[in-house]
């Protein structure tokens, strides 16, 4: 599907929000695409319910809508291209912001980013290219199955009555790779913990299930009522934002008696250089050892035989470290930043 729709009149469709008789799209993507008319073909032989059509569906729509806006970056860098594309003057630089919407709000890595891309590609084919559907071929999905798309005939999620902090998830799944028949179908159970961080009145949807290290996961999406906010009575505002150089920004506001608004101080940030340049250190690395693997792969070319077998083994072995430390490194930064965000000092209270 992905292939097949990867171009701009079939993105700006999809992503307009309307179909073709002006009627709203549906939020789900995979009713989207369904109401645009564009099918999921099951290959011949093999056989699927409905449900496992739609999570296919939910994953391409999602990807295309998502492209939309990517699509309007390279526009506008293509159509603003700049004499010097390695050193915008202002005036360039102003012209590729005007040029998209909200680019008054974009930063400016980001359109250097897409540069660097437009380049590589001239350099290759010694044009520009006409758009990103020409820039970028179709994208690789990630392996996971959407629940989000299934009813109950499909999978089921429940609380443990004895300790909320557990989950049977069952699904049905197929028990050989080619299912030839539903007979070749059978349902699984899948017990889950949830972290404490979820309440145990919250209401709890089916989740995105992946298999990352050997293990199963579940990206689980809860709903938690809470009570409403109330409209006025409030004197002081806490604002957070992140930023790429700066990770997190705060800053306190007072309303005073006479309807003004005076800032608390001079706020207060939350700098991890240290820990973003060995994160970023960590990507190069792990780009280098992915770049090794493929060029073994090339040489290897399925040959079981192949003496470079053991040392493709090594790499994969070595990516997957490097991955890990990424990913701890990761949870320790946000974990970080949530308590510093947690542990800021109240605002000074009026002299």
């Amino acid at each position: 599907m992905l292939a097949s729709h990867w171009n701009a009149g079939d993105v700006a469709a999809l992503a307009g929000g309307v179909d073709a008789a002006g009627r709203p799209l549906p939020a789900a993507a995979w009713t989207a695409l369904r109401r645009l008319g564009w099918a999921a073909r099951v290959p011949e032989g093999i056989t699927v319910n409905d449900r496992i059509v739609r999570m296919a569906q939910e994953q391409a729509g999602r990807t295309l809508r998502s492209a939309r806006w990517r699509h309007e970056l390279t526009s506008a860098v293509l159509a603003t291209w700049p004499a010097d594309p390695q050193k915008r003057t202002k005036g360039e630089w102003e012209a590729v912001r005007a040029a998209m919407t909200g680019g008054g709000h974009l930063p400016s890595s980001v359109v250097k980013a897409s540069t660097r891309q437009i380049l590589r590609f001239a350099g290759a084919g010694g044009r520009l290219p006409t758009d990103l559907f020409e820039l970028q071929g179709a994208p690789q999905v990630a392996r996971l199955l959407l629940l989000c798309a299934c009813d109950r005939q499909q999978a089921t999620i429940e609380r443990s009555a004895a300790d909320p902090g557990r989950v049977l998830l069952r699904l049905q799944l197929p028990a050989r790779p080619d299912p030839r028949s539903y007979q070749d179908w059978t349902w699984i159970a899948c017990p889950l913990t949830l972290p404490p961080t979820v309440p145990a009145d919250a209401q709890l949807h089916l989740p995105a299930v992946r298999v990352a290290g050997g293990k199963i996961r579940a990206d689980l999406a809860f709903t938690n009522i809470v009570p409403a906010a109330r409209r006025d009575g409030h004197v002081l505002a806490l604002g957070v934002d992140w930023g790429l150089n700066t990770l997190l920004c705060a800053g306190a506001a007072r309303l005073v008696n006479d309807q003004t608004i005076t800032a608390l101080g001079s706020g207060a940030q939350y700098r991890a250089a240290g820990v973003l340049a060995k994160g970023h250190r960590l990507r190069r690395q792990g780009e280098a050892l992915h770049a090794k693997a493929a060029h073994y792969d090339r040489l290897i070319a399925d040959d079981p035989a192949h003496p470079l077998n053991a040392k493709r083994a090594i790499l994969a072995e070595q990516i997957r470290q490097v991955s890990e430390r990424r990913c701890n490194l990761n949870d320790a930064l946000a974990r970080s930043a949530a308590r510093w965000r947690q542990t800021r000092p109240s605002p000074p209270a009026p002299a």
